[in-house]
């Protein structure tokens, strides 16, 4: 039975649909306009843009200025590009303009679909940040397009892995800046982390396209971008805590080695506060207590150590050090640790040397990033399976445009097999028998490891002629994607590689004219050769369309319906015949979720043969069910991820915002003062109770507290002696004698640079028990959720003990920086002080654990990489392009970047 909705659908559209209709009258509007933009010349064309930052600057919005800014910007699109945009991309660009996401089929344009948004947003000039996937896009897109922008006469800029400051500051300056999400996050963070304000290289946050936002905004949004630098040495906190655990009892602890969980005991627990107590390292009553998180972390750090991990089984030690056997393939892992102070409780246990830990310097999710921008829009082929994650957690709607040519792909049903090896026959036997017939076929796989297992395979069947892609490598891997569509090509890639480019059939005559006229200079032959290159393209377009098009065949189906749809959707761009068929077999990952125990004995029941394929629509059904699952699952993790970092992300918006404050204040003395004062008021407050007798009063400790806090030795004994003194009286003269040792130091030192020491001290202050609280709140998050057992929601409890930590960071940054204040000298020629140097980036690959940014730095060694036996280590010219982290081929035992490397960057 149809039910109502589909009828009421059919009767007045879907949502999306009238949301789309209702962009048609501007569509209109703007191809009214476009006889009389034809007739300006290209000085005429190009002024638009001063008339229409004047008419802003009159009061006018950008609403009002959408219809004949988008008519210039198509004109110029013309003259510039060679490229006039249809209607669907004026209705992609009206939605990207709207703080919405376009979902925009492969091949319909989004590049060109932006340079509209963009253009209007720039108008105003407080800058529009374009976030791409890769390095490779950005200075791709920001090259092409930048002459379209340079010819209505805006500015464009590109931020890339590895430029300085004053080139990052220059390029943020332009109107339109193109840069990948991991470089715009990691300038936040940086900036953040400076100590003037014209060291900073971000100009604010106002409006940002994502490229492919599906991938960023959520495969990308799983890992947050963190960077860290080395702890101070903590060695004797990790020996001392090691020592209390041979001293337990198996009654102390609790070990679930299924789960790799070890927990205290409520006599361990005493039994170890006892021992803490002694130590003189337990703060307060319990152990439990919010000031006790960190040693809890340690304590339990340790306990694993001893209780779970085994020497020549999960670790090995060698020359000195703590080497990780990777426990699937049973190698030693040589450079890797184990994070948050587990490998440091493990040389305290085989009482090897203690490394210095690294300690998180500042971190910020993507999603908390993202949704700093005043506006945001976003662009992709593949965005409405995560509507709800999108429109939950960013407001942003997904509005599917129809393509400018109806689509002739046919998507097959999927074909299931009962193993992996009958599978990959299947797949073999049909890549053989496309390309005999001509068809250029591409094979889309879940991991790089996939794509290598049926390489081997495809060479071992005699089948050479193939190319394998694995985003890596995106420069030349865009250029292979883009050839993927010549006839009787097979290209294998994963899933996520060469996106970005287009599959053309025939292959794509503009990467082709670009890599083989390079060396040509211009005349004649270099013409002949384009004319003939253009020719062999369309010839070869012509035997691909007859072939039937591109055949996407994909090895198995992802947890996520989105990935599925995106290699999908890489054929039948721009209404060229396609075709799509996913092979599966039980033992993928995906359908042993399913349950395919149970299908695998029906399917034997009913006489499935090797090699036999069982293709039902039901399956195909059964598996988006499941998908549907999987992703609901993933997304309530993120959502649940993003909770813990709201409160994080409150406080961190406080400490910055705060930081810029001081650092825009020509004078923080008044601030310092407060500060001087409440920490004096608290003193008081503590020795001398209200409604106290004088022989109540703890004169001794008082005394104590100025001398250690305020550096001041001051009467106090003699004060409270004298008669009818009240402890009003006490304070205003603790207070009188601070501000005059204040003044007089200020005086010494001259007004200007007692207000650099003042702005100096407050800001390293700051981020030095801002580092300690992000570590804090590390420790509190990986213990919080054992109060679920106690049947108290743990975010609750996170949440209220993270503010606990907060207002103890406040307090503790008065006592610091009074007591700075009270202590600091002067000493001629001072620096300025800097960030850390010695600081890392890092952001996790959310499905592979690889860090994206250790990977990407890499890459760019390959160049000029020498190898390590033929470097001459008194020779630094022999050694070629060396890793950062590669051991210095000195051999000094260090890393390339703390060692000789050092002194290339300085």
């Amino acid at each position: 039975m149809v039910s109502l909705g589909v009828i009421a659908r059919k009767i007045f559209g879907s949502s999306n649909d009238r949301r789309v209709r209702g962009y048609q009258p501007r569509v209109a509007a703007i191809k009214a306009l476009e006889d009389s933009m034809k007739a300006l010349d290209d000085a005429a064309l190009a002024a638009k843009t001063v008339e229409f930052r004047q008419q802003l600057a009159n009061g006018k919005t950008l609403d009002d200025l959408l219809v004949p800014a988008f008519a210039v910007v198509r004109e110029a699109s013309r003259r510039v590009l060679g490229m006039r945009p249809f209607d669907v991309q004026l209705i992609g660009a009206m939605i990207l303009n709207d703080n919405a996401i376009a979902e925009m089929k492969t091949g319909e344009g989004k590049t060109l679909v932006a340079t509209l948004a963009v253009y209007l947003n720039a108008l105003t000039g407080k800058g529009v940040h374009v976030v791409t996937v890769n390095d490779y896009l950005a200075s791709r897109d920001s090259g092409h397009m930048g002459k379209l922008y340079g010819f209505l006469g805006l500015t464009t800029g590109v931020i890339v892995h590895g430029l300085s400051d004053d080139e990052r500051r220059a390029a943020y300056a332009c109107d339109i800046t193109y840069a990948t999400n991991n470089e715009l996050g990691f300038d936040y963070l940086r900036d953040n982390m400076k100590y003037e304000r014209g060291q900073m290289v971000q100009r604010g946050h106002n409006y940002a396209i994502v490229d492919e936002v599906d991938s960023i905004l959520v495969d990308e949004a799983r890992t947050p971008l963190i960077i860290s630098g080395p702890l101070d040495d903590r060695s004797d906190l990790y020996n001392t805590i090691d020592a209390f655990i041979p001293a337990l009892t198996p009654e102390d602890y609790e070990i679930d080695e299924k789960q790799r969980s070890a927990n205290f005991s409520e006599v361990g627990t005493e039994k170890l506060e006892n021992l803490l107590r002694q130590a003189n390292l337990l703060k307060g009553e319990s152990l439990y207590d919010v000031e006790n998180v960190a040693i809890v972390h340690h304590i339990n750090n340790a306990l694993k150590a001893h209780k779970l991990f085994q020497r020549d089984k999960d670790y090995i030690v060698r020359n000195g050090e703590i080497v990780i056997i990777d426990e699937f393939t049973g190698r030693m892992m040589p450079g890797r640790r184990y994070s948050e102070g587990q490998h440091q409780a493990l040389e305290a246990k085989e009482k090897v040397q203690i490394q210095p830990e690294n300690q998180t310097l500042a971190s910020i999710t993507f999603q908390n990033y993202f949704r700093m921008y005043e506006k945001l829009a976003g662009m992709t082929g593949t965005a409405s399976t995560e509507a709800e994650e999108f429109g939950n957690i960013y407001g942003l709607d997904v509005v599917e445009v129809p393509t400018n040519l109806p689509i002739k792909r046919i998507d097959e049903d999927d074909e299931v097999y009962r193993t992996f090896e009958e599978k990959f026959k299947a797949i073999i036997t049909e890549i053989k028998d496309a390309h005999s017939r001509n068809q250029p076929v591409l094979v889309g796989t879940t991991s790089i490891e996939k794509s290598e297992i049926l390489a081997t395979m495809l060479r071992q069947s005699g089948f050479e002629n193939f190319q394998v892609l694995n985003a890596r490598y995106h420069e030349q891997e865009a250029y292979i994607v883009s050839q993927a569509g010549v006839p009787g090509a097979v290209t294998i890639a994963t899933n996520m590689a060469g996106r970005g480019t287009d599959i053309q059939l025939g292959g794509n005559v503009d990467m082709r004219l670009e890599r083989e006229l390079a060396e040509m200079e211009p005349g004649a032959e270099r013409d002949a050769k384009e004319a003939a290159i253009r020719e062999e393209v369309k010839q070869l377009k012509e035997k691909a369309l007859a072939a039937g098009g591109l055949y996407v065949i994909a090895t198995e189906r992802h947890e996520s319906r989105r990935i599925d749809n995106q290699l999908r959707g890489r054929s039948g761009r721009q209404g060229d015949p396609g075709r799509s068929k996913f092979y599966l077999s039980l033992q993928d990952d995906l359908m042993r979720i399913f349950g395919s125990d149970r299908m695998d004995s029906m399917l034997q029941k009913l006489g499935l043969k090797e090699g036999e394929a069982i293709v039902h629509p039901w399956i195909n059904k059964a598996l988006e069910r499941a998908q549907k699952k999987v992703e609901a699952r993933n997304f309530d993790i993120r959502k649940n991820l993003l909770k813990y970092d709201d409160v994080l992300n409150d406080q961190r918006k406080v400490i910055f915002e705060q930081r810029i404050e001081l650092m825009d204040m020509a004078d923080v003395s008044e601030t310092i003062t407060d500060m001087r004062h409440e920490v004096i008021e608290g003193m008081v407050r503590l020795h001398i109770p209200e409604r106290a007798y004088a022989e109540q009063w703890d004169v001794a400790g008082l005394k104590n507290a100025v001398r250690q806090t305020l550096n001041l030795d001051l009467p106090i004994e003699e004060w409270a002696a004298e008669e009818g003194i009240a402890d009003d009286e006490m304070l205003a003269r603790i207070k009188d004698a601070a501000d005059k040792a204040v003044a007089a130091k200020a005086e010494r030192f001259g007004p200007e640079l007692t207000a650099y020491v003042e702005r100096s001290v407050v800001l390293q202050t700051i981020d030095h028990l801002w580092r300690e609280h992000i570590v804090n709140l590390d420790h509190l998050r990986s213990v919080v959720g054992f109060r679920g057992y106690a049947q108290r929601d743990p975010l609750q409890e996170y949440k209220s003990e993270a503010f606990e930590l907060f207002q103890a960071l406040l307090a503790n940054l008065r006592e610091a920086v009074t007591s700075q204040m009270m202590r600091v000298e002067l000493v001629r020629e001072a620096q300025a002080p800097q960030p850390p140097a010695d600081m890392e980036m890092h952001h996790l690959d959310a499905t592979t654990g690889t860090d994206e940014i250790e990977q990407a730095e890499g890459q760019a060694d390959d160049v000029g990489y020498v190898d390590p036996a033929d470097r001459d280590p008194q020779d630094p010219t022999t050694w070629g392009k060396v890793g950062r982290n590669e051991a210095c081929p000195c051999g000094s035992g260090k890393k390339y970047k703390h060692c000789h490397g050092a002194f290339e960057q300085a």
